[in-house]
């Protein structure tokens, strides 16, 4: 009796939960530069525009990092400036002209902003000491930006404050350059003045504003995520995370599914993992050095299908711990004669979704987008009874002791409690199958009833 108690109240605690949105994304800042640059995307051997090529598969979220002012891509290549506003502009409505939504990544530099490089953009640098002024112009930069996007039709749907702040945000060259230090008290009156500036642009269009912070390495994010909270950081809505096998190796995806489970738990915010990557060949195509190169040992040899199997199994993981998802980054950063700030060509295109002839791999990590993939998880204690999603609108409901008495009633649930299905099972059916309307990808519950009695739980995840 206890047992059956304590699935009874986990699945209505469960149903009870904020039905929640889930995104899979992809991050393409680098793609106006390639184009310009003389890279043709094609599928099937055709050219075709790459945010189609993305839409097309399913992709639902696109992030573009913004640059205060990139000054120094003037002297590079043919001049012209990328990842400025004036090119994010062009890229959210490239966007959001294929039906994507978009997040905005204010990197809050001139330059990378990242867990070592946090420098403050030079138009500050005289007020980077004076916490008032810096405030001030931080809370203007971000207003005036999303007001003005806004008033083009572009305002972004979703916020990040910073890229991968370990190190804190806007930091002095001198600051910079001390090693690690995070003074938490300047960093939190920092972030409540920018998501402040977010705040009030919702409030003046009417508009939902997701508000997110970036923490790279998931070993780190409860710690950062406590601090943030602790410190008066709390009026943000999704704890991003940098996940890549490369750098984080020593959290295997499963490991990334308990700190997710554990970050909603303990702070009750939503989880995404923002950034992540993994190379389809140890290969490359110009005189660039690849920054990611190394192989999973369940994911090796290289391959595009090990990338989808990689991406795949991620997101499955990812869904099923209670994340909202996960953006691929930079899958259209293929090589070009364009030089990059170190050396020509591209660092990443052994990690792209194309070829070395910017030809879509079909069985590469676009497949991820397009996977109608489950993850069961058990969490009942009746064994002989098992449901199965074969695709979004088809499961089966196997019975092993298909002459069990009783009534068998099936309830199929969102994550909101709402009742999408019931059905009775009749005791003498071992294997079911049932056709349903579409379901969105999202995290879903069957509970199974026998006399009237809850006997067992199973959570499904649809990721597409």
């Amino acid at each position: 009796m206890k047992k059956t108690i304590l699935i009874s109240v986990l699945f209505f605690t469960l149903a009870m939960l904020q039905a929640q949105q889930t995104y899979f994304g992809v991050d393409l800042s680098y793609v106006n530069e390639m184009e310009d640059c003389g890279a043709d995307f094609k599928e099937n051997n055709v050219s075709k525009d790459v945010y189609e090529i993305f839409a097309d598969h399913n992709c639902d979220l696109v992030r573009l990092r913004l640059w205060h002012s990139p000054s120094w891509y003037d002297n590079l290549n043919s001049g012209n400036r990328y990842s400025d506003l004036a090119d994010v502009k062009r890229s959210i409505q490239r966007a959001k002209g294929e039906g994507m939504k978009v997040l905005l990544d204010f990197h809050l530099s001139d330059t990378w902003a990242d867990p070592g490089n946090q420098v403050v953009p030079a138009a500050w640098s005289a007020v980077v000491d004076s916490l008032d002024r810096l405030k001030d112009s931080l809370y203007n930069y971000i207003y005036r930006t999303l007001d003005e996007l806004d008033g083009e039709g572009l305002l972004p749907e979703m916020v990040q404050i910073g890229n991968e702040t370990n190190k804190g945000i806007l930091l002095s060259q001198a600051a910079n350059g001390a090693g690690w230090q995070l003074d938490w008290t300047r960093n939190a009156a920092l972030f409540n003045e920018a998501i402040r500036a977010v705040r009030d642009i919702e409030a003046q269009t009417n508009k939902t504003i997701q508000v997110m912070i970036h923490i790279a390495d998931p070993k780190h994010a409860d710690w950062y995520t406590e601090n943030f909270i602790s410190n008066g950081v709390t009026d943000f809505d999704i704890v991003g995370i940098s996940y890549y096998h490369q750098w984080h190796g020593d959290n295997s995806i499963i490991q990334v599914g308990t700190i997710i489970e554990n970050l909603i738990r303990d702070h009750g915010k939503d989880v995404m993992i923002v950034e992540t990557g993994y190379p389809w060949t140890s290969g490359w195509d110009d005189n660039a050095s690849n920054i990611i190169s190394t192989a999973h040992p369940s994911y090796s040899p290289l391959s595009p299908a090990q990338q989808e199997r990689w991406l795949t199994d991620l997101s499955t993981e990812v869904l099923a711990s209670g994340g909202i998802g996960l953006i691929y980054w930079e899958p259209a950063w293929v090589s070009t004669n364009c030089s990059s700030q170190w050396a020509q060509g591209s660092h990443y295109e052994n990690a792209t979704f194309f070829d070395f002839q910017d030809n879509l791999q079909p069985d590469g990590g676009i497949e991820w987008l397009e996977k109608t993939a489950t993850s069961i998880e058990e969490v009942g204690i009746y064994d002989p009874f098992d449901v199965s999603f074969i695709s979004n609108q088809e499961f089966t409901f196997s019975n092993s002791s298909a002459g069990q008495q009783g009534a068998i009633d099936l309830n199929l649930y969102n994550l909101n409690g709402q009742l999408i299905l019931n059905k009775e099972i009749l005791p003498t059916q071992a294997k079911s199958y049932y056709q349903i309307n579409p379901l969105p990808k999202g995290i879903y519950y069957f509970q199974l009833m026998l006399d009237g009695n809850p006997v067992k739980q199973q959570k499904a995840v649809i990721l597409d």
